[in-house]
């Protein structure tokens, strides 16, 4: 990796809290006094459609008025110094992000100058950013014509190119092929992990959360239903996990033969055993965690372009237990 996304001094990271945070469109409730203090890592936002979490998020990034409650970012009070809350923050939308007829790296620079850099500084971060995304040698076409995958990658240096504490993530990888959902992760993962950046993912996606967070929030109907680390391993050392999907079932075989994984068909659905401390001996990342089966599986079915409906654990993690109970 190269140094163009510095780490952040541990010294000097901040967190975001936020304080009885109540909001309401046409006076209909949609967050309902959510409290907690977040730390820099990566967090998982889960929650069924319609339960807050676009909206929470928004709330974050003062993009709406907050008349009840309060957010606080590196100290920052988002209501009376919204500027300065907001210099601390990097969002990356679902949709949106691209202004037809400007180039990757001028949309980048563009953006950066937006965020308060000079344009020189805007432009050299906007390259280095580039960089570090794999959009180097695309940075200067037209970003309409780049495939989803770019633009969402287009999307994640827009969101680091000044440099923030925190990233803000709204389902990162929609749309995306398996190829580029397992780009896009790793690329979160090197971010929260390897650089400190503070991550808050909100997806509707389980693996996604536990290949990439230690952490989940959960609401429901507006409220904050559960907070929980994620559980990252069981103390088994060989895990079982549940996969469906579709395309090349003899490459993704193969894949997972190169695994050393035992696989049982029944009918659409794929039982996969690994053997958790193989993975971590061959460098997996994670260490002995069920994390490190879910982004092997992961992967396999990326190199084979076998798109993946169901990807879970057995038994099932806090994760997927606190999820299942917001949408009953």
């Amino acid at each position: 990796m190269d140094g163009s996304v510095s780490k952040v001094n541990p010294a000097a990271a901040t967190g975001i809290q936020v304080s009885d945070l109540t909001f309401a469109y046409a006076r209909r409730p949609v967050l309902k006094g959510i409290s907690c203090a977040l730390q820099q890592g990566a967090i998982g936002l889960l929650g069924p459609n319609g339960s807050g979490k676009t909206t929470l998020l928004r709330c974050l990034l003062g993009q709406v008025p907050l008349t009840r409650g309060k957010v606080k970012v590196a100290g920052f009070d988002m209501a009376a110094s919204a500027r300065r809350a907001r210099a601390h923050l990097g969002w990356m939308p679902e949709r949106g992000g691209v202004i037809p007829g400007m180039s990757g790296v001028g949309l980048t620079a563009y953006l950066g100058e937006l965020s308060g850099m000079c344009a020189r500084d805007a432009m050299q971060r906007a390259h280095e950013v580039l960089h570090y995304v794999g959009l180097a040698d695309e940075r200067y076409r037209k970003c309409e014509d780049y495939s989803q995958g770019m633009k969402q990658r287009l999307k994640l240096a827009q969101a680091l190119v000044h440099d923030p504490q925190w990233l803000l993530l709204d389902e990162p990888t929609s749309g995306l092929d398996p190829q580029g959902r397992i780009a896009i992760l790793e690329l979160v993962r090197d971010l929260a992990w390897n650089k400190g950046l503070g991550v808050i993912l909100s997806t509707h996606l389980l693996a996604d959360v536990e290949a990439v967070c230690r952490e989940i929030l959960v609401l429901k109907e507006g409220r904050l239903l559960a907070r929980e680390q994620v559980d990252g391993g069981t103390g088994e050392p060989r895990q079982v996990f549940e996969v469906e999907g579709f395309g090349d079932e003899e490459a993704f075989r193969a894949g997972l033969d190169r695994l050393g994984a035992e696989v049982v068909r029944d009918n659409r659905l794929w039982l996969v055993t690994l053997d958790l401390v193989r993975l971590a001996a061959e460098g997996s990342g994670r260490g002995i965690d069920a994390a490190a089966g879910t982004g092997a599986i992961l992967k396999a079915a990326a190199q084979a372009d076998f798109a993946l409906r169901r990807l879970r654990r057995r038994p099932l993690t806090l994760a997927e237990e606190f999820y299942r109970l917001v949408e009953a």
